[in-house]
């Protein structure tokens, strides 16, 4: 019997689904013998598809003998190297950074649709260092579905927030850069344009919005679910014991920065709603989930996690490393295999008390502090660091930023230019920015200083900060 070539590649995609959703439950406690050998099987597959099919990884693998390598034998790769190689780096020719920028990136009405009808794309902020453009194929898209899912059920089966949902409907606000086709948006765009019941119960609010109108849109959507960054949900804490903000989340969740003891308190006391971290990143959407005992479990089914020092050289369980190397078992369009994500992380030295037998992490990772300018009355006004990076950062011309408070009423602020930026012209643009954004904030007048030195790495965390407060970060 013949099957058609289109309803064939449906449902062998439908089985691979299957076999994912049914391998995510499985190992969802752990099994060491079948993710070992699920890992060394995925990692030689990726390996050899890698040195094949993408130019880059050809030439870096030129050395490395054929046949199965062990992991730590193989080179360390950064983001900085793979976007200046990214047409080589990709293993579909189709593909071109030209073309992504051109008829993808700078059409913002396109976040969350497919690129060539078959990928998904997404950006990095630029927080750690440069930006970067991910593509995803649909198993390593498929992957974040059904495996950042683990863990889910402790919140998703009490009967608070079953009755809750039941009685109130799902509705879900997610606080993100919204504008552009950064990670956390581009997720949720993506997962609205696929179905209609989504696309009415899940929101995207940017926090790049004044806060006055953001409350206003957020009291008026009314979530039962608030997901978005720790500072940003902090800050709605913080309008919701002053009675501005007026909703009654029954389940908040974090992600894109550090959750410190004290803001998870603060967050899980004023909404009275448990709280679930997520550890991930743009290049692994599902790399980790959190248990009741706050370790998070990486999913080395599909990720392989390895804590280093400054010599690349393993660190044993219970140290922090100086950085982490990540590679991503799933996605074939665009191989990231000891991949340096920057974060400092350490591995448990012994079993979780959990029983969930995934290599379990804690993370020192991004921060951010919120900040604090004055308003014409003298009271203060709250900014989102993640929101005023973006305005500085998304100035034509700016490759790099930093912005520090040095005062109430005063922002430094360093630029890397782009080779052919006008550096006057650039900072006319980067003023008037900043000034229109203020204003809508409700801010007095900001003094915007003109730092000479460039931005510069935090030798403390290893981290590319963008915007903090001075005292808090060198």
């Amino acid at each position: 019997m013949h099957i058609p070539r289109r309803l064939a590649s449906v449902t062998r995609a439908t089985v691979r689904s299957a076999l994912m959703a049914w391998e995510a439950w499985r190992f969802r406690r752990g099994d060491d013998g079948a993710i070992s050998r699920r890992q060394q099987a995925r990692l030689q597959t990726l390996v050899r598809h890698a040195r094949t099919a993408s130019p880059y990884y050809r030439g870096l693998y030129r050395n490395v003998p054929p046949g199965p390598v062990p992991l730590a034998s193989l080179p360390v790769v950064s983001k900085r190297d793979l976007m200046a190689h990214f047409d080589d780096w990709v293993t579909d020719p189709e593909i071109t950074i030209a073309s992504l920028r051109r008829d993808f990136l700078s059409d913002h009405s396109l976040v969350g649709a497919r690129y060539l009808l078959r990928y998904h794309v997404v950006t990095t902020s630029g927080t750690s260092g440069e930006p970067a453009i991910l593509v995803h194929d649909d198993q390593s898209w498929a992957v974040f579905h059904f495996v950042s899912h683990r863990g889910e059920g402790r919140f998703i089966a009490r009967w608070d927030f079953l009755s809750g949902v039941l009685r109130r409907g799902l509705r879900t606000a997610a606080l993100f850069v919204a504008g552009g086709h950064f990670g956390a948006t581009s997720l949720v765009e993506s997962s609205r344009r696929r179905s209609t019941f989504l696309a009415n119960r899940v929101r995207v609010f940017s926090v790049l919005r004044p806060l006055p109108d953001l409350v206003q849109e957020i009291n008026e959507f009314q979530p039962t679910v608030l997901e978005g960054y720790p500072s940003a949900l902090a800050l709605l804490a913080s309008e919701q014991r002053a009675g501005r903000l007026r909703i009654q989340p029954l389940l908040v969740l974090t992600a894109g920065e550090q959750l410190a003891g004290e803001l998870r308190a603060e967050i899980e006391t004023t909404f009275n709603c448990p709280i679930e971290n997520r550890y991930a990143s743009s290049e692994f959407p599902a790399l980790s989930t959190e248990c009741r005992h706050g370790w998070l479990h990486v999913n080395s089914d599909w990720y392989l996690l390895e804590p280093v020092d400054e010599n690349y050289q393993p660190v044993a369980p219970g140290v922090i490393s100086h950085t982490v190397l990540v590679t991503n078992l799933a996605n074939r369009v665009q191989p990231m295999i000891r991949y340096d994500l920057g974060d400092r992380v350490k591995l448990a030295a012994a079993p979780c008390a959990c029983g969930n037998r995934l290599p379990a992490i804690t993370v020192e990772g991004r921060t951010s502090d919120l900040l604090r300018f004055d308003a014409p009355d003298g009271t203060a006004v709250t900014v989102l660091p993640l929101a005023l990076a973006t305005v500085i950062e998304e100035t034509p011309g700016v490759y790099r930023c930093q912005a520090i408070r040095t005062g109430a009423r005063v922002l430094r602020v360093r630029l890397r230019l782009s080779s052919d930026a006008d550096p006057d012209q650039v900072w006319r643009a980067v003023d008037e920015r900043l000034q229109a954004f203020f204003a809508a904030q409700g801010t007095a007048p900001v003094v915007v200083e003109h730092a000479a030195e460039p931005p510069a790495i935090d030798p403390r965390s290893g981290k590319y900060r963008q915007a903090w407060s001075a005292g808090s970060s060198p």
